[in-house]
C-alpha cells in the first residue's frame, strides 16, 4: 500500500507521492518534467515544455467563468537533496521513502521536497478535477529554482494570458508573502600551488550542526560549518606549521552547511590536536543554543595528496576567515526583516583550485552589488577570480493588489482571522515572472513545512488540507 494512500485530500497526496517516487533534485529534472507533460497529454490539456525542462499547462475556464481573467498557479519542480550521514540512498537515481508521523509527512533519511513538491501536487490535483469551478488556469512549473531560479529566468512566458498569480512556494500557513529579496550565486576561486611538506597528516572535521535555509533561517545565528572550519584551521596554524591539502563542506549555496572537513599536514600533531580541542570547547560554548550537536574531530589520515604550499594555505585560510557571511543589514522599513545577507554554502578543493560558493541576497539592489564587490575585492587580492550567476531581481511590494485583497477576504471568512502579510528575505520566482509579465499581481502561500532543506523536513497534513480548501475557494471566487 502506498504510504500516503489514506490521506486527504486524496488527489493532492496521490500526486505528491507519485512525484516523490521520481528523483528530482536540481539539475535532474528531465524525468519529472516529462511526467508532467504526460499528465497534460493524457488529459488533452495544452502544454509547453522547453529546453530548461520548464512546463506550462493550460486548462480552459469551467462553465460560467469564460469571461473571468486567467489565473496562474506556479511552483517549481526541483528539490534540495540532502541526507543524513550514513544514509545509503542515491537521490540522483532513487525515489524517496515516505512515512507518516502523526500529523506530518516526512522522508526517511532525506529531505522531503515539500519545497516545492506540494505546489506541483496541488496544481495537478486542480487540473485533474473537472468538477472544480475556476477561471482559465495557467500552471507554470519551473526548474532549478533551488540553484538560482534558472528555469524561471529561461522561461518564455509569452503563452501566458494571466496577470494574477498564486505562487505555492511558501512554508507557513496563514502567511501571504507579497515581496522578496533578489539574489545571486557568487563563486570565488583561488589558484593553488602544491609542494611537499614533511609533517603528520590529520583529518579535521566539523559536524552535527543544525543547518537550514539560508534565506528564512539566516537570522537565527546558526553556525556555518565552512566558516567554522576556517576558524578551526587558523587556530591550529597559530600553534604549529600547517599546510592544507584538501577542504570540502556543504552541498548547496542556499543551505547553511552542517558539516565540513579538511585534510592537513602539520609539523606537531600533538599541538594541533590540543589547539583543535580548545577551539572545539569555544565553539560549543558559543553555539550551545543554536547548534547543540556541534562536534569537532581530529584524527590521523592516510590521504596521500601533496599539500598546498605555505602561501596557498595562507590565502585559503584568509578567504575562509575574512569573507563576509550571515546577516549584513536589516530593513529600516520592516521590523526584524533581514535586508541583506550572504551564505557560504559550498566549499570544495581540487588539484589546482579551491572554490567557495556564496548565496547572496538583498532587497536593495545596490547592497547586493556591494557584496559582489566585497567578495571580488577580497578574492582578487588573494590572486583569485569571481564568477556571478543566477542573478535575479527583488519582488517589490505592491501597495494596491486586487488579488491580495480578494484572498484576504476569503482567508478571513475561512479562518476567522486576518492573514499575516509579509515580505521575506528568501528568494521566490515571483520577481523574475513579474519582469516577464508586466503588471503581474502575485501572492505566495503554502502549508506548514518545517526544517526544509534538511533531512528533518516535515509537512503538516492538516495544514495541507486547510490550504487546499482555501485554494479551491480562491479559484471559485476568481470571476
Amino acid at each position: 500500500m502506498a504510504a500516503l494512500e489514506h490521506l486527504e485530500p486524496g488527489g493532492v497526496f496521490h500526486f505528491f507521492e507519485q512525484l516523490c517516487a521520481i528523483p528530482h533534485g536540481s539539475r535532474n529534472t528531465k524525468t519529472i518534467s516529462d511526467w508532467c507533460v504526460d499528465f497534460a497529454r493524457e488529459r488533452g490539456l495544452a502544454y509547453w515544455q522547453d529546453s530548461a525542462n520548464n512546463v506550462m499547462i493550460i486548462k480552459a475556464a469551467s462553465p460560467g467563468y469564460e469571461n473571468a481573467p486567467a489565473l496562474i498557479l506556479q511552483g517549481h519542480l526541483d528539490m534540495v537533496c540532502e541526507k543524513e550521514p550514513g544514509c545509503p540512498k542515491d537521490m540522483d537515481r532513487e525515489g524517496l521513502d515516505l512515512s507518516v508521523e502523526g500529523d506530518s509527512v516526512c522522508a526517511v533519511g532525506t529531505t522531503l521536497g515539500g519545497d516545492d513538491g506540494i505546489a506541483v501536487a496541488m496544481a495537478l490535483a486542480v487540473l485533474d478535477d473537472d468538477a472544480l469551478p475556476h477561471p482559465r488556469l495557467e500552471v507554470v512549473l519551473t526548474t532549478e529554482e533551488e540553484i538560482g531560479m534558472l528555469g524561471a529566468t529561461a522561461l518564455d512566458a509569452s503563452p501566458l494570458q494571466g496577470r494574477q498569480m498564486v505562487n505555492l512556494d511558501s512554508e507557513e500557513e496563514g502567511v501571504f508573502t507579497v515581496g522578496c529579496a533578489g539574489g545571486s550565486m557568487v563563486r570565488c576561486t583561488l589558484p593553488l600551488v602544491r609542494e611537499a611538506f614533511d609533517g603528520a597528516r590529520l583529518a579535521v572535521r566539523i559536524g552535527g550542526l543544525t543547518g537550514g535555509h539560508s534565506g528564512t533561517e539566516i537570522n537565527k545565528g546558526r553556525a556555518n560549518a565552512d566558516m567554522l572550519l576556517g576558524r578551526l584551521l587558523r587556530a591550529i596554524a597559530a600553534k604549529t606549521q600547517l599546510r592544507l591539502a584538501r577542504a570540502a563542506g556543504g552541498l548547496k549555496d542556499n543551505a547553511i552547511p552542517t558539516a565540513a572537513e579538511a585534510v592537513v599536514a602539520v609539523a606537531d600533531a600533538k599541538a594541533a590536536k590540543e589547539a583543535a580541542k580548545a577551539m572545539a570547547e569555544t565553539l560549543r560554548r558559543e553555539y550551545a543554543l543554536t547548534d547543540p550537536g556541534l562536534t569537532v574531530m581530529v584524527e590521523a589520515s592516510d590521504a596521500g595528496e601533496t599539500p598546498l604550499c605555505a602561501a596557498s594555505t595562507q590565502r585559503a585560510l584568509c578567504l575562509l576567515t575574512c569573507a563576509p557571511n550571515g546577516v549584513q543589514a536589516y530593513s529600516q522599513d520592516v521590523p526584524d526583516l533581514v535586508q541583506t545577507s550572504l551564505n557560504l554554502g559550498v566549499l570544495e578543493s581540487g588539484p589546482e583550485a579551491l572554490s567557495a560558493t556564496f548565496c547572496v541576497r538583498s532587497a536593495v539592489s545596490t547592497q547586493k552589488e556591494m557584496l559582489h564587490d566585497r567578495l571580488r575585492c577580497l578574492t582578487e587580492q588573494l590572486g583569485g577570480r569571481v564568477e556571478i550567476s543566477g542573478d535575479y531581481p527583488a519582488w517589490e511590494y505592491r501597495r494596491d493588489s486586487v488579488l491580495r485583497a480578494r484572498m484576504t477576504d476569503i482567508f478571513r471568512a475561512q479562518y476567522g482571522r486576518e492573514p499575516k502579510i509579509e515580505v521575506i528575505h528568501a528568494g521566490v520566482e515571483c520577481g523574475i515572472l513579474c519582469g516577464k509579465l508586466p503588471g503581474l499581481d502575485c501572492v505566495s502561500i503554502g502549508p506548514d513545512l518545517t526544517e526544509i532543506h534538511t533531512p528533518r523536513e516535515k509537512m503538516s497534513i492538516s495544514s495541507v488540507q486547510r490550504v487546499w480548501a482555501f485554494l479551491l475557494e480562491v479559484l471559485k471566487e476568481s470571476k
